[in-house]
């Protein structure tokens, strides 16, 4: 079994990536008979689901600051300049609406 002491995996998709390595490794272990090796390979398997587990929390939080962050910087966007973002959102009601009725027809 392939074990990784250091993983440097930053971005989802390689997180996903070593998700599903890990799920294959467990797969591939219920699939094999009980040896005394299992006891290790159970141990190394638990350390790299905690691991990701870990940084998949890390991108959920930094995920989580930068839809905070958005949210706050359109809020005092909206605040600043009422009357233009009312025009803004009554522009692209319209256009939704004339694209949805041209559909229907």
């Amino acid at each position: 079994m392939k074990q990784k002491t250091e993983s440097n995996a930053q971005t989802p998709s390689d997180l996903l990536t070593e998700l599903r390595a890990l799920v294959s490794d467990a797969e591939k272990m219920m699939g094999d008979s009980i040896t005394e090796h299992s006891e290790d390979a159970i141990s190394a398997l638990r350390t790299r689901f905690d691991a990701a587990q870990e940084r998949m929390g890390e991108l959920y939080e930094g995920a989580r600051k930068k839809v905070v962050a958005g949210a706050k910087y359109t809020d005092e966007t909206i605040r600043a300049n009422p009357y233009q973002s009312l025009a803004i959102a009554a522009g692209v009601g319209l256009l939704v609406g004339v694209l949805l009725g041209r559909r229907s027809k």
